[in-house]
């Protein structure tokens, strides 16, 4: 399979690691959190998979471990880890080997200047801005990022599909999202530099997808793997002038086991879509199934396992 490593697990990483085992013990209630190894394999080794303490990086996380684990390596999941600061010593030290990140916010915790924001230059950059030891393999096309949004009857009555489109649109255009949008780059400002489109906004913090299908504005920003934009029936504007930071789905890997698990592990990122990241998120929240059920019933249904 592959070779053992023994990196020396530093003690900061063991604290972190040691932390999120206890909590995804109870985190998930999957029994395959144990670890255990498939027969046969032949490896004493085992692939350390991580995640974020967030519902929609766990259910990738769990996909890659099934993924994986079906092909006959040695999986222990060391889920619900928090945010990057936790666990990026313990994938940089060796203690996690595999996890599911996102290329425009990695990129801008490794070169916080960056000036990348389409899909191909932010992974690219991303490649390149990684410490020794990491790699990235290839990047999904589903997202988790900021992106703008209508209603679908609003939508189909101007013929929207892309940000470009609203120039068009023969009534006020009022953008909702968190208060800070109004200054940042991607906001009004970004919207008439880059698409010509001028924009009024309005402040509208936790209920802005609310406040969109209630027409109190008419465009909207949300992050395009929440599972409202199924729920509410909203539309996802395609931005191909990259106003917008690119967070694609991508897989952060030990250079030591990228080659080994590279087949298997971009085989899953090739099949997971916005639409169907979404999709997983709605059946996360709304229909409240576990990780493992839905990782297992879409490695099915995308004829991985």
């Amino acid at each position: 399979m592959f070779t053992a490593r023994n990196k020396g697990r530093l003690a900061l990483g063991a604290v972190v690691v040691g932390a999120a085992l206890a909590l995804s013990g109870c985190a998930s209630g999957d029994p395959l959190d144990s670890g255990s190894s498939n027969p046969g394999d032949g490896s004493s080794d085992t692939i350390v998979i991580g995640s974020q303490a967030y519902y929609s990086n766990e259910i990738i996380a769990e996909i890659y471990a099934q993924a994986l684990e079906n092909a006959g390596y040695t999986v222990e999941r060391n889920f619900n880890i928090g945010q990057r600061d936790a666990y990026i010593p313990a994938i940089e030290n060796g203690s996690i080997d595999l996890f599911p990140e996102y290329t425009g916010n990695l990129l801008q915790f490794y070169a916080p200047d960056t000036t990348a924001t389409t899909p191909d230059d932010v992974y690219a950059e991303l490649k390149d801005a990684l410490p020794d030891g990491l790699t990235v393999l290839d990047q999904s096309p589903a997202t988790d990022q900021d992106s703008y949004n209508v209603t679908k009857s609003f939508a189909d009555q101007y013929g929207l599909t892309s940000i470009a489109d609203l120039a068009s649109v023969d009534v006020p255009v009022v953008l909702g999202g968190a208060p800070e949008l109004e200054q940042r780059p991607y906001g009004p400002s970004g919207l008439k530099d880059l698409y010509g489109v001028t924009v009024q906004f309005q402040a509208t913090g936790d209920t802005t997808v609310e406040d969109l299908v209630a027409g109190t504005i008419n465009l909207a920003d949300v992050y395009s793997a929440d599972p409202r934009i199924q729920t509410d029936d909203l539309v996802t504007l395609d931005d191909p002038e990259g106003l917008f930071l690119a967070s694609n789905v991508v897989p952060l890997v030990n250079v030591d086991i990228a080659d080994e698990i590279a087949d298997v592990i971009n085989a899953v990122s090739a099949k997971l879509t916005p639409e169907g990241l979404v999709d997983l998120n709605v059946q996360s929240t709304v229909d409240q199934k576990s990780p493992s059920d839905l990782a297992k019933a879409w490695l099915t249904e995308q004829g991985l396992i």
